[in-house]
């Protein structure tokens, strides 16, 4: 039987839904054995997804090799769950995998023993994250948006601590807002088109009469809402930096992507159902975009160089990144979301590095804030996670030598300073805002142009001396209570091969952004994901012959 790569299109979904599934059945006596299921199924997803991603690359000449639909039930379009793989889910995917393991692998040192299910709610969080990247129907992306934060919500308190407990209730609060807001935005849609299949929506958008398009635009605003909600948008960005901060450090690190979840779905569906109305960039839903993320690139850099501890500062670098892909979506530019794509790749990777770093660091600096400690113990704040916490690993030679290096390769990716991928990214985006797709938008973007390019140096300049500080206070002159960190192999290495993923976008620039050519050139011009979607049969069954009855 010829193997057809579309079998291996729910494998990202099931992988980790068997693997956690069966972790339910492991008590916590099993933690070996429950850690080597899960480092297995995570190996697996990230071989599924390199190969899926290789898939579409290759195939990006033929149209029907770069997207892969799969139907789940073999329903018929529109009617089908399907699953469609195109460049965009499969850069998605990989991304995930590629922090999931390291992710997975650092918590093997400490937190995968400070409670209960971890390895059942990292892998079910994996679950939805790929299932959202995945899915072709609104329903299903709110099923698998719902496995993503169900499972968080676990990562979030996982540990306990009255810090971490405090920020926990405000994102669950938060997030159950979103998710209602969702369920309303889905059932306005449907009532006015009688589908939830993005492909399907797409066809029937544009034909909509006058009156029903108002009840469809405000089902959009609402729907907006909540995935502006998880991209963490100012002014609804509020819960973000403090529950980062206070995550544990593996949860922190696989949230780096969990803020993306909200910004590919609403550069998927921008571009999807109103990309091809000439007057969408001047519309309020790209004007709201592009105002929205330059306020939050603003609130972040103010937030960056307030920031008194390294996790607020990696909770703020989140909400400069979210910004700047809000802000590149909203410019409607092929361009501009090409070198977007390619700044959501290397950010992210950095602050899922950044996040594991901090706990690094911090843990030989608890000595040291014993003064600080005991203030917070005064008003309440005292962390029971902190007081209790226990010295794990060895010093490894050159301690802080590794650290100090890995933090400096950190700040120049984030900063966006040459020679690494932070650098080439920005330096893409204004390349293409300085050079838009047609000669009309030339002089309508200009004032934008030149305030995104400041806000961008502002946040690399907030950036550079926020960690400038930090490093200093840390490395170069520490307190002399600071104590030397005790470290793992297991926890130095997932931070160092993080970054190297970053060096490797470096030096392989150049296909990475024709990746990234081609996937912004797919997005703006959609039709052939709905062909794909809409006109793909279904799976022939052959049938046996019945046997003769003598």
């Amino acid at each position: 039987m010829r193997f057809s790569p579309e079998h291996l299109v729910i494998a990202p979904v099931l992988i980790p839904l068997i693997a956690g599934a069966l972790q339910l059945f492991l008590d916590d006596r099993g933690r070996k054995l429950k850690a080597t299921l899960s480092v297995l199924a995570t190996v697996a997803l990230l071989i599924i997804s390199v190969w899926l991603l290789r898939f579409t690359y290759v195939n990006s000449h033929a149209s029907a090799g770069k997207i892969t639909v799969y139907l789940l039930g073999n329903w018929p379009p529109p009617f089908a769950i399907n699953l469609v793989l195109d460049h965009l889910s499969a850069m998605m995917l990989t991304l995930t995998a590629t922090l999931a393991l390291p992710a997975l692998i650092f918590s093997l040192g400490r937190w995968h023993k400070s409670g209960a299910h971890f390895h059942t709610l990292f892998l079910l969080l994996l679950m939805g994250l790929n299932g959202a990247f995945l899915t072709g129907d609104l329903f299903n992306l709110f099923v698998f948006f719902e496995i993503m934060l169900a499972a968080s919500y676990g990562l979030v308190l996982h540990g306990s601590g009255l810090l971490r407990v405090k920020a926990g209730l405000h994102y669950i609060a938060i997030n159950l807002v979103a998710s209602f807001l969702f369920l309303i935005g889905v059932a306005l849609i449907y009532g006015v088109t009688g589908t939830l299949n993005m492909a399907d929506l797409a066809l029937k958008i544009p034909q909509i009469s006058a009156s029903g398009y108002m009840l469809l635009e405000s089902g959009a605003a609402v729907l907006s809402v909540a995935f502006l909600i998880k991209a963490g948008m100012w002014p609804l960005s509020f819960w973000l930096p403090a529950t980062y901060a206070a995550a544990p450090a593996p949860s922190a690190a696989i949230f780096a992507i969990m803020s993306k979840v909200g910004i590919y779905v609403l550069l998927r569906l921008t571009l999807l159902f109103f990309g091809n109305n000439p007057d969408f960039p001047d519309g309020p839903g790209a004007q709201i975009l592009l105002y929205g993320g330059l306020a939050t690139i603003g609130f972040g850099t103010v937030g960056v160089l307030a920031s008194q501890t390294l996790g607020r500062f990696a909770g703020f670098s989140v909400l400069v990144s979210s910004g700047t892909l809000l802000t590149s979506i909203g410019l409607v530019q092929t361009g501009v979301t090409a070198g977007a794509l390619f700044y959501l790749v290397s950010s992210t990777l950095a602050i899922s590095a950044l996040f594991m770093l901090i706990e690094l660091i911090e843990r030989g600096q608890n000595m040291a804030a014993s003064v600080l400690a005991v203030t917070m113990e005064a008003f309440g704040y005292q962390d029971e996670e902190t007081e209790n916490e226990e010295i794990v690993g060895v010093a490894i030679p050159r301690t802080i030598a590794v650290l100090g290096t890995c933090f400096a390769a950190c700040a120049i990716l984030l900063i966006g300073l040459p020679p690494l991928s932070g650098f080439i990214a920005k330096f893409v985006i204004l390349s293409a805002l300085f050079s838009p797709d047609t000669a009309s938008q030339a002089t309508d973007i200009t004032a934008i142009s030149w305030g995104f390019t400041a806000l961008l140096i502002l946040s690399g300049l907030a950036t550079l001396i926020a960690m400038s500080r930090s490093g200093i206070h840390t490395f170069w002159a520490p307190s002399v209570d600071t104590m030397l960190p005790r470290v793992l192999l297991i926890e130095i290495l997932p931070i160092a091969a993080l970054l190297g993923v970053t060096l490797v976008l470096t030096i392989q620039a150049g296909p990475v952004m024709r990746f990234m050519e081609a996937t912004a050139t797919s997005l703006h011009a959609p039709h052939p994901y709905i062909e794909k979607v809409m006109n793909t049969p279904r799976a022939t069954v052959l049938s046996q012959p019945e046997e003769q009855v003598e």
